[in-house]
């Protein structure tokens, strides 16, 4: 479901003694995230994120590299120094892109008028708490699960959130995404993280297993919970959110849930 309300553009940036190469690279329209290199010139390099709002407010940077310098010297190999300088600066990167989550808002209910809609973080969030007090299901890993629906929609921190009414093909869509998720794959640097990252996203993608089908009726879920939460509280007539779930749950933890949200917004009818 996307557009951000507070739109932040981050730009990452690297300077040295020759001239900043730029490298665009927009993946949807709409929105202002262009790293101004290849990612691969970042390892290494000491690189920081300033982050600039629309407003105009001062900008602010954050170097690992030049927080790590400020401590003074160490007894640690100068090599050793580097490279865990270049792994915290590497997280940060990372975690600050993934700031744009919990700013984006879910372009379904942006698209119905909800005030104060969740964002991609929010659902994300909901759903990681779905995985986590879920029952032991046969042949289930719950932990992937929880780990699955926490990375599922990072990918929305580049392109937004791409709904039907954009008029973008689904094969397009899961272009962009995979393209994205590659980008910040590289951005993290940590082979085994990544790797995870990717696996899982992947995974879900795909439907390719019995996590990736029971986090997807989490997904599902979490969407007409959140339906009926709107419902309750602005007055909203949310009827096409339920019917475009309808018959569509992989589980039997899905459907059930799915009933027993069904059955309460009778009652409240």
């Amino acid at each position: 479901m996307g557009a951000g309300r507070g739109a932040v553009s981050a730009l990452i940036s690297w300077s040295s003694s020759s001239s900043l190469i730029h490298h665009p690279f927009v993946l949807s329209p709409h929105l202002t995230f262009r790293p101004l290199l290849p990612l691969r010139h970042l390892r290494g390099r000491g690189a920081s994120v300033r982050m600039a709002s629309d407003s105009g407010a001062p900008q602010k940077e954050c170097s690992a590299a030049a927080a790590a310098s400020s401590l003074g010297t160490s007894s640690a190999p100068a090599g050793s120094m580097s490279s865990a300088s270049s792994a915290s600066s590497s997280a940060v990167d990372f975690l600050t892109l993934c700031h744009r989550l919990k700013t984006t808002k879910r372009a379904g209910w942006v698209i119905r008028g909800v005030r104060d809609p969740e964002s991609v973080a929010d659902h994300m969030y909901r759903m990681s708490v779905m995985a986590l007090i879920s029952a032991e299901l046969p042949g289930v890993d719950r932990e992937r699960c929880i780990k699955m629906a926490i990375v599922h929609d990072i990918a929305e921190a580049i392109v937004g959130d791409i709904t039907p009414s954009d008029g973008v093909p689904k094969l397009e869509k899961s272009r962009r995404e995979r393209e994205a998720l590659d980008h910040m794959c590289t951005l993290l640097g940590d082979r085994s993280r990544a790797k995870e990252i990717h696996e899982l996203w992947m995974e879900y993608e795909e439907n390719s297993s019995l996590e990736a089908k029971l986090v997807k009726d989490f997904d599902k879920v979490e969407m007409i919970l959140q339906a009926l939460e709107y419902e309750t509280e602005q007055g909203k007539d949310l009827e096409e959110f339920f019917q475009s779930t309808s018959g569509k749950f992989q589980t039997e933890l899905g459907k059930a849930w799915a009933s027993e949200i069904a059955s309460r917004r009778r009652k409240k009818e």
